[in-house]
């Protein structure tokens, strides 16, 4: 909440701009001076200075609520709630879809269609609400240059073929999808904290990252001593903007993540040590020396609310796992990848595999 921007608190537009000729821009630039700073850069007496203070800190303050409250709020307008995937059997799973104020996580090894799934969700996202989508924007932060504009239209195409009949609606589709490829941490996080206005300004609905774990793992060699402590921090850090960006706008986050491999003597014994929401060998019966899990440690496992794990059963067959959410149990689909992206073949639910469709 911090994050605010003070265009957005209620003070005037004039005050504003003086503010932002000293690069007091959000409520923790001006929370962090003194009063006789504040004096200095505002014009504004003691009293004044006082009465800003008041002023902003009560506009970034998280507010209490109620669970009455919260449980009234959200189910006052289901529609906007969850973005459906159009992938029935995950979507009832996840009680309607990829879910709004929260951050969902798909993860899983290379090429196994983490990034189909992202595209497809952008074109979702742009639909109009009577189709399911949100009719609104899409924010695209590439960190490993994978975007493909092509396979987004072929996408578009083939998934909603009567909707996309035109030239026309494929330009108005592809036009409220915005991309920015940022190359390194420093620039993927400037980019998240800049984002409040482009939100507003461009009904953004859907905020995406492809990946988080491409730029940490480039600039922070965790051998190294501190190194560790550094990623943990700016994780952190990230975690915390775009979590107040989801709640305070109501987005739907979607970040993609890499796998990495965890030595180990004996996974029984790593299995009381990591959650099968973190590991993907817990539950996919891999044997040996080491086990493959999520990337990016603890830190970032225990920011994200929902994880979507994809993984390759064969050459032509996929998995979906939900490992983690507040509202699904454990559940696992089988999918292809086709022309109109990620398709469903089958649903399992239960690490036994019975199926219950």
């Amino acid at each position: 909440m911090a994050n605010k921007k003070l265009t957005r608190v209620g003070l005037p537009q004039d005050l504003c701009d003086r503010l932002n000729r000293h690069q007091i821009v959000t409520c923790q630039d001006f929370l962090c001076l003194s009063p006789l700073e504040l004096m200095k850069m505002t014009g504004q007496s003691y009293q004044g200075v006082g009465e800003l203070l008041y002023t902003i800190s009560r506009a970034c303050a998280p507010q209490m609520q109620t669970a009455y409250g919260m449980k009234f709020e959200k189910s006052g307008d289901l529609s906007s709630a969850f973005l459906a995937t159009t992938l029935t059997r995950l979507d009832e799973a996840l009680h309607g879809g990829v879910p709004c104020g929260s951050l969902t996580e798909v993860t899983g090894p290379s090429g196994c269609g983490k990034t189909q799934f992202c595209m497809m969700m952008s074109v979702l996202a742009t639909l109009p609400t009577v189709m399911g989508g949100l009719e609104g924007s899409v924010i695209y932060i590439d960190t490993e240059s994978a975007f493909s504009a092509e396979r987004l239209i072929r996408i578009a195409e083939f998934r909603f073929s009567s909707f996309f009949n035109t030239g026309e609606k494929l330009l108005s589709m592809s036009s409220k999808i915005h991309l920015y490829q940022e190359l390194t941490c420093n620039d993927v996080l400037k980019r998240i904290e800049s984002l409040e206005e482009e939100i507003i300004s461009k009904g953004v609905k859907l905020l995406i990252i492809d990946s988080v774990a491409s730029v940490v793992r480039k600039e922070f060699d965790t051998q190294l001593q501190g190194n560790m402590r550094e990623r943990s921090n700016f994780l952190a850090r990230e975690a915390s903007l775009l979590k107040y960006l989801a709640e305070e706008f109501s987005l739907i986050v979607i970040l993609t993540n890499q796998i990495t491999t965890h030595p180990s003597r004996d996974l029984t014994t790593q299995a009381d040590l990591v959650s099968p929401a973190d590991d993907l060998s817990l539950w996919g019966g891999t044997s040996g020396s080491s086990c493959v899990m999520a990337a990016l440690g603890n830190t970032w496992s225990h920011s994200v609310n929902t994880r979507l794990i994809l993984r390759y059963l064969d050459a032509k067959r996929r998995q979906i796992v939900i490992a983690k959410s507040p509202l699904a149990p454990f559940s696992v689909f089988n999918y292809t990848i086709e022309e109109a992206g990620l398709v469903l073949q089958g649903c399992f639910f239960g690490e036994e595999g019975v199926c219950r469709c």
